[in-house]
């Protein structure tokens, strides 16, 4: 664990954060990709209350496979903030989302400090950012808005729902940055979640010169739910495909 008061000034708050480092990482001299995810209370907790992804499970038996060179950073959300914290748009319901200053949050405080701290390659080749439903929505906000940042989108089941704003965001910036994009969603999820993932993928190769400098791998499950349980077994192909299949 980083640490369990985070400071997160853009937004006057505390979270919990915590670290997977590779099992030889104190052993080792070596420098590392990080991958930053949303929701970690959901990551590697036996104990949520809907299942858990068990990323350090996963993690374990891909570095018996070889693929032990990654770091995570988990953060955890902010419980009944939750929503406001990933949202970067208005929404007529929930009011003006906080999700621009989270965004920041993760640019300007957290991965300094993470990139002081640990041992990673600082580059945006070597980072990438992901997350499901409301944190799916953030972090492909931070993927295309900061893309400067990242250029790894791990996206599970995204709240795309929340604003059509995604899609102008998707097609409104001008980055030729190479980006590898793995999106996932559940057809039993929605009956708009699989076209709600091409709307966006659509929206980036519209503006990204038809995809000229992105690869995807965009898999729709016909019998995928909003679960954690779903995100969980689809999670170490995800890695795999940003990380070692390069």
């Amino acid at each position: 664990m980083i640490s369990n008061a985070f400071e997160i000034p853009q937004l006057k708050q505390q979270r919990r954060i915590w670290a997977l480092l590779p099992h030889d990482y104190h052993e080792s001299t070596q420098r590392y990709p990080v991958l930053y995810l949303q929701d970690a209370q959901n990551l590697f907790n036996d104990s949520a209350p809907f299942g858990n992804w068990a990323i350090d499970e996963h993690m374990q038996n891909l570095a018996m496979d070889g693929m032990k060179d990654l770091i995570i950073i988990a953060i955890d959300h902010g419980g009944k903030e939750r929503i406001n914290e990933y949202s970067p748009y208005f929404h007529r319901k929930f009011g003006k989302g906080k999700g621009v200053k989270y965004a920041n949050f993760i640019i300007d405080t957290l991965k300094p400090f993470v990139d002081r701290t640990f041992r990673t390659l600082t580059d945006r080749e070597h980072n990438g950012i992901g997350g499901s439903s409301m944190g799916g929505l953030i972090s492909a906000y931070i993927g295309i808005v900061h893309a400067e940042h990242f250029s790894k989108m791990m996206i599970f089941s995204p709240s795309f729902w929340y604003s059509d704003e995604i899609y102008f965001d998707a097609f409104k910036y001008d980055y030729t940055y190479p980006s590898r994009i793995f999106l996932y969603g559940g057809e039993k999820e929605s009956k708009y979640m699989s076209s709600h993932i091409h709307h966006f993928q659509d929206a980036v190769r519209q503006q990204r010169k038809f995809g000229l400098y992105n690869e995807w791998n965009i898999k729709i499950n016909p019998d995928g739910q909003h679960t954690e349980s779903d995100w969980s077994t689809v999670f170490p192909s995800a890695v795999k495909w940003l990380y070692f299949e390069q």
